[in-house]
């Protein structure tokens, strides 16, 4: 029998991180590790532990979750960062929603232990959720980057971003098909080892720059033209796809012990 759910977990250069992860992954649930072009053991550490292991030179944070995506067989599939900045028995919170039927996307809003979620990063994610909130409708207290959904329902949405633009073009691509969008609080700790993109001032700039587009490619003068082209970084970019791993954005969560789940439809 195949697994309940599985977990996307991009990574790059997170060996040390990864056996806390996998040891904590709950029962049903199948980790697949995507190694974004490490440097270090990754892909040799998830592989003896267990989990799946998906190879994507591609840099991108999008490119490594398409990839994570394409290799998963069960029908729900999580994202997670793959830093020890998440922790995955809080899983279940985000997905059980989407399993029963009561979703079609979850977030896991981030509540962030002192030093988790440094302060530029906060300022840039309340802005993004403002213009999410102005462009789309849809109402969020974080662009969570832990969170579930069907997977043949994600790749009907056709994503084209592969950098950091990926997870607010899924949550736009879902308002605009009318997905009903929830989130629920989960915790966020201090990630493990140092950040590889919005840790640097390239890569947060960076990071600016892709959720920029997709703001204005799904804005309401956006034209098809424009949603086509803003949907990915350029023709090359999308190939390519430079920037960030999974672990590689701001991560976090905020602790709940319950599955208390604000719904948030768009509109």
């Amino acid at each position: 029998m195949g697994a309940l759910i599985d977990v996307v977990l991009p990574a790059l250069d997170e060996a040390d991180a990864l056996p806390g992860i996998l040891d904590a992954m709950p029962e049903g649930y199948r980790p697949v590790v995507v190694d974004n072009g490490s440097r270090d053991a990754t892909a040799l550490v998830a592989a003896e532990l267990g989990a799946v292991v998906v190879h994507e030179p591609s840099r991108g944070f999008g490119a490594a979750c398409y990839a994570g995506l394409l290799a998963s067989e069960a029908e729900v599939v999580c994202f997670m960062d793959a830093d020890g900045s998440f922790d995955p028995r809080q899983l279940p919170m985000v997905a059980e929603p989407v399993r029963r039927g009561s979703a079609d996307l979850v977030l896991g809003a981030r509540r962030a232990e002192p030093g988790s979620w440094p302060w530029h990063l906060r300022v840039a994610n309340r802005v993004v959720v403002a213009q999410l909130r102005r462009v789309s409708g849809v109402h969020l207290g974080d662009l969570g980057p832990m969170r579930a959904a069907r997977r043949r329902d994600l790749l009907d949405l056709d994503l084209a971003d592969r950098r950091s633009g990926w997870p607010l073009e899924m949550v736009l691509a879902a308002a605009a098909a009318g997905w009903r969008i929830n989130e629920v609080e989960v915790d966020h700790h201090p990630r493990i080892g140092a950040s590889k993109v919005t840790g640097t001032l390239r890569g947060a700039l960076r990071a600016v720059s892709d959720m920029s587009r997709q703001l204005r490619a799904h804005g309401p003068s956006a034209s098809g033209s424009d949603r086509a082209h803003g949907s990915s970084a350029s023709g090359s970019d999308r190939a390519h796809g430079s920037s960030a791993s999974g672990s590689d954005r701001a991560h976090g969560s905020s602790a709940s012990g319950s599955d208390t789940v604000k719904q948030h439809p768009p509109g």
